[in-house]
């Protein structure tokens, strides 16, 4: 897991951060973090995401965020995607969380998953990024 997730969003510099991060949270004593990856019968990981608490985003005030959300280019628009996306919101809400949160420029494909724009965020390293919500809950008729 480490490997996979450290390949598609590391660097030299950040690799050490997904190696603690993750090996910290195969038992988490809270909902969060969890961390998910998506397999194929040979056992070949093709995709993975994360439910984390911050995704190094100045909107410390929201929470859950959908993190590292990556699918190899060849298994790319077969439900990937949107089955991580299902299983982080299914965790989310189960935790007692009502809204799902990323931090992206994709915004497209954010706005095809249920998400919806409500401001920018910046990171510290001075980058700019798109700030999404998911709704989780069901509204009543």
């Amino acid at each position: 897991m480490i490997t996979f997730f450290q390949a598609h969003w590391g660097t030299p510099e950040s690799n050490p951060v997904y190696a603690d991060c993750l090996a910290h949270s195969v038992h988490p004593h809270t909902a969060l973090p969890q961390w998910y990856l998506a397999f194929i019968p040979d056992a070949q990981i093709v995709g993975g995401a994360g439910l984390i608490p911050n995704d190094f985003i100045s909107r410390m005030d929201l929470f859950p965020w959908l993190c590292a959300l990556f699918v190899l280019p060849e298994f790319r628009r077969q439900g990937v995607a949107q089955q991580l996306i299902h299983r982080a919101s299914q965790d989310a809400q189960q935790a007692g969380f009502d809204h799902l949160y990323a931090a992206t420029d994709l915004t497209d494909f954010y706005e095809r998953q249920e998400f919806h724009y409500i401001g920018d965020g910046y990171q510290p390293w001075g980058d700019q990024l798109r700030i999404y919500e998911r709704p989780l809950t069901t509204r009543a008729e």
